[in-house]
């Protein structure tokens, strides 16, 4: 009973006395009692017989209630006087507005917002609000409309087109990509400080480039790292959170194939499992290859850590046997808020050769290197003498990117071939590179962590002379370092990779071949050829398919060289991807989660595949962030309106003057019609 008397003293709000409300209390008795004395009498000449007929019926036209029968002026005056008295009490509610006349609406798209905690996904009650907003923008506002997940796009500049705001906000679709909020706040302040301005070629956009304020509306969840060093100017954020508290959700958070070291030939599959929720998780977790159910088990996750917020994780694995190729998905099954990260790819193609040429007078220890079984299941070749760099042949396939590595020892080529290089006893032709001083080095350190430098072991190496490198490329790696200098630096050129080591294996000169180092004969030195064909010859294994996540390039090569690839998506689309000069083909439509079939040139056999997988923890942790770190300001999420009361009055008197003018309609209708 209390909670409705508070409604109702809400509702309305008293403007007047009580002796004005009691004047005005007095006018609906007053009209009808107006209608009681009024006295309808009209000469008429009648017959006398009709003289007490006549008579009995005055008696009922003075009657109380008879006179008050189908008038309808008196019911129009009072339904007037009611209305007035309505638009005196002011009711009305509390409600919301918008402060500025300028706003900028940051719709996020990311793949967290296709959780269903909030009906029937977070993207569309974003819209909705969004559309909230642009509907109670008045006459002469105006608003820009960006969707963002790890790029920006501008949906539609500057405009006062409500209409055409509100179709663009419904366009906006969903993405599987991650979320970035640095570009959007880039374009939105590019646009809405002073300096910029919209389409001059649209002429629904309206020029803005005025130094006045405006509101910056961040539909989003939040899942997204601060943005450090960024300054909002004239944008007042405004941080709209799209999420409940509720949190459910378990995500396939890691997948991939390796060896079996124990068992060559064994193909083992590992998976990794977090649940983000706040109850423990029992699941069933499938292992299909080529859609083919082969293993499944049941796991228990526990739920997320209460004190460090971190997910609850678990792992498993399965043992497949011998498998060249094919495309493995671990899928768990689970109903939860955000299904797309409940299942993984993991592509098994067949092994790719590298393709490599040997320049060298003569290196016994190296060739017998590359010749061994191992080395021969990575790569294939083909051995010339220098003398042959000359010659027209081997400079077309040098500049075509026929050679995926080029090993030069004890020589220097005249310009740099399209492909990556390892140098030994020589530095690469390029200004970037420089020797220093010669002399006997003794090995200080090895780059163990390096993919070139695995597993090399360099104590019991002894070298007689070696010069150092002094100087390499900007973002170059030192992997050997001694007392003289580096002796081991691999640096980038464009899209390959220059390896150069400073001292020779062997040496051929006037005395004949000299023995630089006892290196050959010891076991780090077969780890090293391997590791540079590996490296720098782009092998790929069977079980080495790299995970790509939505919206990063996938960079592809071909088993032979062709001008391009073609690309097709999970959903069946086709792309054409060029050769680039780095022989390597960059595909960057990866926006969809699933495989991706590659063929190569006109060829209708796919060649090679590659997964898309969602594994990131900022998209799979679906709770929402409180607030946002944007520079050095801190902004709370928030209903993004100012509390206005809504009132009804001025609809009220426009509903009596309505009803005044039919009144007055009738009126005459009786007098003069």
């Amino acid at each position: 009973m209390l909670r409705f008397h508070l409604l109702i003293a809400d509702f309305f709000i008293n403007t007047l006395s009580f002796w004005q409300w009691g004047v005005i209390a007095l006018v609906p008795p007053l009209i009808l009692a107006l209608y009681f004395l009024k006295l309808r009498r009209q000469p008429l000449a009648v017959p006398s017989t009709y003289l007490w007929a006549k008579a009995i019926e005055d008696l009922h036209v003075n009657s109380l209630w008879q006179r008050l029968r189908q008038n309808i002026l008196l019911l129009l005056q009072l339904l007037l006087v009611l209305l007035l008295i309505f638009s005196l009490l002011r009711p009305g509610w509390q409600g919301t507005e918008l402060l500025r006349n300028r706003f900028v609406f940051l719709v996020d798209t990311s793949a967290s917002m296709s959780a269903s905690d909030v009906s029937p996904t977070r993207l569309d009650d974003a819209k909705r609000q969004a559309i909230a907003l642009i509907r109670q923008m008045k006459s002469g506002d105006v608003a820009m409309l960006i969707s963002f997940s790890d790029t920006a796009k501008i949906e539609q500049s500057f405009t006062d087109n409500r209409r055409l705001l509100e179709q663009k906000v419904q366009l906006i679709e969903q993405t599987n990509r991650l979320s970035d909020l640095s570009e959007a706040l880039r374009a939105a302040s590019g646009l809405a400080n002073p300096g910029q301005s919209s389409d001059p070629d649209n002429p629904d956009d309206t020029q803005v480039a005025d130094e006045l304020p405006a509101e910056l509306f961040i539909f989003s969840d939040g899942g997204f790292a601060t943005i450090p060093n960024f300054r909002l100017g004239n944008l007042e954020p405004r941080y709209q959170k799209i999420a409940t508290d509720n949190i459910k959700n378990v995500a396939v958070a890691a997948f991939s194939t390796e060896g079996n070291p124990e068992k060559p030939g064994e193909v083992q599959a590992f998976g990794r499992l977090e649940n983000y929720g706040s109850e423990e998780v029992t699941a069933e977790v499938s292992l299909y290859l080529e859609d083919a159910l082969l293993d499944a088990k049941s796991i228990t996750i526990a739920p997320r850590s209460t004190d460090t917020k971190a997910a609850g994780s678990t792992g498993v694995d399965f043992t497949l046997g011998e498998l060249e190729s094919g495309v493995l998905k671990l899928e768990v099954n689970v109903k939860d808020q955000l299904p797309l990260d409940n299942r993984a790819y993991a592509v098994v193609n067949l092994p790719r050769q590298a393709k490599v040429l040997l320049v060298t007078p003569g290196n016994d220890p190296l060739m017998l290197a590359l010749a061994t079984d191992e080395a021969m299941k990575l790569a294939t070749v083909a051995t010339i003498d220098p003398e042959k760099l000359t010659t027209q042949t081997v400079k077309e396939q040098l500049t075509s990117g026929a050679y995926d590595l080029v090993i030069f020892d004890q020589c220097v080529p005249t310009e740099m071939p399209a492909a990556s290089t390892l140098f030994i006893g020589r530095l690469p032709p390029t200004p970037e590179w420089k020797a220093g001083t010669k002399g006997l080095p003794v090995i200080a350190d090895v780059d163990q962590v390096h993919p070139l430098t695995q597993l090399v072991q360099m104590s019991n190496v002894n070298i007689f002379e070696a010069f150092a490198i002094e100087a390499s490329p900007p973002g170059s790696t030192k992997l050997i370092d001694s007392d003289l200098g580096s002796l081991y630096v691999v640096g980038p050129r464009g899209g390959y990779e220059d390896a150069a080591i400073s001292f020779d294996i062997y040496s051929q000169g006037k005395d004949g071949i000299t023995v630089n180092t006892n290196w050959p004969i010891r076991r780090s030195f077969p780890v090293f050829v391997m590791n540079a064909v590996k490296y720098l010859g782009g092998v790929r294994t069977s079980l080495a398919t790299p995970n790509v996540k939505p919206g990063f390039p996938a960079v592809l090569r071909s088993d032979v060289p062709v001008k391009s690839l073609l690309v097709e998506s999970p959903r069946g689309d086709q792309v054409e991807v060029l050769r680039e000069v780095t022989s390597n083909y960059v595909f960057t439509r990866v926006d969809e989660l699933g495989v991706y079939k590659v063929r190569e040139g006109s060829g209708q056999k796919v060649k090679q595949q590659f997964a898309a997988n969602l594994f990131d923890s900022r998209e799979s942790d679906l709770t929402p962030a409180d607030k946002l770190e944007i520079g050095h300001e801190e902004v709370k999420a928030t209903v993004a309106r100012q509390v206005a009361r809504k009132e009804l009055w001025k609809w009220l008197l426009v509903a009596a003057i309505v009803v005044l003018v039919f009144e007055w309609y009738v009126y005459n209708r009786r007098v003069y019609l």
